[in-house]
């Protein structure tokens, strides 16, 4: 477990060379029995628009602007490590905002206090703090991510973890040729802050990115970037492995390279059986290891990445990001052999794949079960009551924009919500969650649609109480409230089993689960008009976070907060909290 003492210890030093080679790199350690602890060292390079101390400055479409980064890197640098590997990892705030890291897909086995999100299990890491991060890569393996969890500033604030089978034991597939890394994400002339600041004081909806990125760069489709563009540089007859990670803030992407097909092996950090498609979808957060085969004559392929949008009547980015497939002997100034992206609102290529992907063995899905949730998704229209309507109530019919689950829009305490449970600090949340909507009607297309009139939610900082190793079963429907939508919802702290996933309104009637080999993950996108069923054990005390990776519905409310009380002995209790946990 987390406390278990280290065998060997691991520094480590990163240098934007090392991301930029992006293939199958590990740290070099001498490896001897029993776990590594790596050491990370991170510092957040400041935004501030009149000094250049310590600032990352960029230039992107033409424009110049400083960002916040890690240790100056865009994307930031790769945490590799092994299975059962202890990471340890100082954060050093030097910028004028609070930050925390969130480990995304990291399940925190006993180390909820390092999970990262803001105002729910630390206070935020404030200017010139320091905070260090420990967890265990417990039975973990595969390609997850990390990224701020505070404000919006993991628009750049974001990088991968890879997480390498322990020694000597292989892939469940052909050992590749080589690895790299792919991580999507969106790019704003905006300062970030500001523009939360700007979208939640107006009541209204966000602009759409300004670019897509992939590895940090928009590629060539956009203003001033024809030689801003990543490259993949491969040989012809080899099996390459590709670790797509998307770190978007508001958009889902498809992603595909011309005449190549990718062979899905492992989703969200856990095997599945291969399946070979055109193309895939991976809304924010959620992580995807795909095989592709140099098999087509020698030249470059675009690699392209465009919006999937299943929202109507949103406004969104659709010039589609591009990066370059180059086999080696092309001609590296040649045009590349382009691809054709599904439609922005190809709903289905979406579940045809969801309805197919498996784990990659039998495993053992909870069947008797003690805790049922039935959980609606959407957005809301709150009535204006603000003194300065047209500037703060620019939602839709001159409302105010919100998002709730069973219509309860969650707010964030001033507080760390894990302190306030674990010191038993009463007045800043209650355990009353409500286990079903407050009533029952058809959700897809019967909702109420008056807006602003009848859609607005309640408002609270409402949490659900589970019992130690209790089997949990949540039921997530998408309404279409204001306008169906695919939500990706994350769990913190823990994975879960999709064991079902349709379209329309749930019926347990006739709704088909899978209890044998359902995928394992921990980010699902609730299917626009449709449903999704999980099941997992509650057996990782604490407190954890779940909500919508689709960071304007995070802002507007769309989440909550399950509370898994302590077992029996230390094994299944919550350590005391960390003697440098930052303060509010």
């Amino acid at each position: 477990m987390a406390r278990t003492a280290s065998k060997v210890i691991v520094v480590v030093a990163w240098s934007l060379a090392l991301y930029a080679q992006a293939s199958h790199v590990t740290a070099h350690t001498t490896k001897m029995r029993g776990s590594s602890t790596r050491f990370y060292d991170f510092k957040p390079n400041p935004v501030m628009s009149n000094t250049q101390v310590q600032t990352k400055r960029i230039t992107k479409l033409c424009k110049t602007k400083n960002i916040v980064t890690i240790n100056g890197m865009y994307p930031g640098p790769v945490i590799y490590a092994q299975e059962d590997d202890r990471i340890v990892v100082k954060v050093t705030n030097k910028t004028p905002y609070n930050i925390t890291i969130h480990w995304h897909g990291v399940r925190q086995k006993l180390s909820c206090w390092y999970d990262g999100p803001s105002y729910i299990t630390q206070c935020p890491i404030q200017a010139g703090q320091t905070f260090t991060y420990r967890f265990t890569l417990l039975m973990q393996k595969g390609t997850l991510l990390w990224h701020a969890h505070a404000s919006w500033l993991r628009g750049t604030v974001y990088g991968a973890i890879v997480v390498y089978p322990k020694t000597g034991v292989p892939y469940p597939f052909k050992q590749p040729f080589q690895e790299h890394i792919i991580i999507l994400g969106e790019y704003w002339l905006r300062d970030l802050t500001q523009l939360e600041h700007d979208v939640i004081s107006s009541g209204g909806s966000p602009p759409p990115a300004n670019a897509f990125t992939i590895n940090g760069r928009p590629g060539p489709n956009y203003n001033c970037s024809i030689n801003d563009v990543h490259t993949i540089d491969v040989v012809l007859g080899k099996t390459y492995l590709l670790r797509i990670i998307n770190a978007a803030l508001n958009m889902e992407h498809f992603l595909a390279i011309a005449n190549h097909k990718l062979t899905i092996v492992e989703a969200d950090g856990e095997y599945t059986k291969p399946l070979t498609v055109g193309q895939v979808m991976l809304g924010p957060g959620q992580t995807i290891n795909a095989l592709v085969t140099t098999n087509q004559p020698i030249s470059r392929y675009s690699i392209s990445v465009g919006p999937y949008m299943s929202a109507r009547n949103v406004p969104f980015q659709n010039i589609t990001s591009m990066a370059y497939f180059q086999y080696a002997g092309s001609m590296p100034n040649g045009t590349p052999m382009s691809t054709q992206l599904p439609a922005y609102n190809d709903d289905l290529s979406i579940k045809n794949i969801m309805h197919i992907l498996k784990s990659l063995n039998a495993v053992h899905v909870p069947r008797q079960l003690d805790v049922n949730l039935f959980i609606t998704i959407g957005l809301n229209v709150q009535k204006c009551t603000l003194r300065m309507p047209r500037q703060n109530c620019r939602g839709i019919n001159n409302g105010v924009m919100a998002a709730s689950m069973n219509n309860v829009s969650f707010v964030r305490p001033n507080i760390s919500l894990l302190e306030a449970y674990y010191k038993k600090i009463s007045g800043y949340y209650t355990e009353d969650f409500p286990s079903v909507p407050g009533k029952f009607y058809d959700f897809v297309d019967g909702a109420p649609n008056s807006i602003p009139n009848d859609t607005s939610s309640t408002t609270g900082t409402r949490t659900k109480v589970l019992e130690y190793g209790s089997n949990v079963e949540i039921v997530l429907q998408d309404t279409g409230t204001v306008t169906t939508e695919n939500h990706p919802i994350h769990l913190h702290g823990y994975s879960f089993y999709v064991v079902g996933y349709g379209d329309g309104n749930y019926d347990p009637e006739t709704a088909v689960l899978n209890l044998v080999d359902p995928p394992y993950l921990n980010t699902i996108g609730v299917p626009a008009g449709g449903w999704t069923v999980i099941r997992f054990v509650a057996d990782n005390p604490g407190v954890w976070f779940m909500h919508c990776h689709l960071e304007v519905h995070l802002s507007w409310g769309l989440s909550m907060v399950l509370i898994v009380k302590d077992g029996q002995g230390d094994l299944q209790t919550l350590p005391h909290p960390p003697a440098n946990l930052p303060r509010c």
